[in-house]
């Protein structure tokens, strides 16, 4: 987690087994805090002033310490005052946390969170932390919380030499996760490198060839579209695109070849299986069917509408000078 608020001399910059304590209200005196109205018409007005900020900051902090935490993260401010009084207390505070983070600190160490420092309560402490640690990365200081019991939530780190470098990675890191996410939810795997389009591809022409008429038509016509993905991997390998095509057509006439797709590093034909290369059904199944939808959108489609404006009637006549 970045936080550039943990510069205090007297922090502790590691604590093994903290208890920690998460905080969505500020440790500022603010306006508003005291019920009481002060009209500031002499020197001594201004010094209940203060006091009454120091009051209600010293307040908060008892409130605070005596659940006798080793951390605090809050969403908001904290005062010198009232830093002071955590520091004294041996109390380590990490202020203007980010919503996301406090939400990702909770459910790592099992703290809940609260509103207001008089509802705190023992149960509301967070135990399930093994180590706070303040590291500097570069220019920024960031702050971990590792080793927990049975941490819900986590934090990737991501680094790199440029901001194009780090977008870069930064999407193919979500694109696997998603991976993930659509396998745990969908738990069916099919060979890559275009061996299930030709697979399909195969079944559907010879269901065409048992047909008669216009019905077959529609199964040529998405056979030889699912041809297009592993007709793009042979291009995109440099390799000659009808041959490893024409190769790979013939491969899938044979018994148990189901498998077999195109090598996305040499160009050549090999089996997905042995290679290890999967997709998600789920993602098969949804490109499938929007491509259906769409193609059946088209064909409903009766005419298409010109948007040319039509030219005036005097243009058509040759103005009103024509004879």
């Amino acid at each position: 987690m970045l936080n550039k608020d943990v510069t205090h001399p007297k922090m502790k910059r590691m604590i093994k087994n903290p208890r920690i304590i998460l905080l969505d209200c500020s440790l500022e005196y603010k306006k508003g805090e005291s019920q009481t109205d002060i009209e500031i018409s002499k020197e001594e007005d201004f010094a209940r002033i203060l006091q009454m900020e120091e009051e209600y900051i010293q307040q908060i902090c008892e409130d605070i310490i005596r659940l006798k935490p080793d951390l605090v993260f809050t969403e908001k401010g904290i005062s010198d005052l009232a830093q002071h009084y955590l520091v004294r207390a041996n109390i380590t505070a990490i202020r203007r946390v980010r919503k996301s983070d406090n939400n990702r600190i909770s459910r790592a160490c099992g703290a809940r969170i609260a509103s207001r420092t008089d509802e705190l309560r023992e149960e509301d402490v967070g135990t399930g932390a093994g180590l706070f640690e303040v590291k500097k990365i570069g220019d920024e200081y960031f702050t971990f919380v590792t080793e927990c019991k049975d941490p819900k939530a986590c934090t990737i780190l991501l680094r790199g030499a440029s901001k194009e470098i780090l977008a870069e990675v930064e999407r193919n890191l979500q694109d696997a996760m998603q991976v993930c996410r659509n396998v745990l939810l969908d738990p069916f795997l099919l060979p890559g490198g275009g061996a299930i389009e030709m697979a399909v591809s195969k079944r559907l022409m010879e269901r065409s060839r048992a047909l008669t008429g216009i019905e077959q038509w529609p199964y040529r016509a998405v056979a030889t579209a699912l041809e297009v993905i592993p007709r793009t991997l042979i291009q995109n390998c440099g390799a000659s695109t009808i041959r490893v095509l024409t190769s790979l057509r013939a491969k899938h006439t044979q018994e148990n070849s189901v498998n077999w797709g195109v090598d996305g590093e040499s160009g050549c034909l090999a089996d997905m299986m042995a290679l290890g290369i999967w997709e998600p059904l789920a993602v098969k199944a949804q490109t499938y069917k929007t491509a259906m939808e769409t193609a059946i959108l088209l064909l409903r489609i009766d005419d298409i509408v010109s948007g040319h404006k039509k030219k005036d009637k005097d243009d058509q006549m040759g103005g009103q000078g024509a004879e």
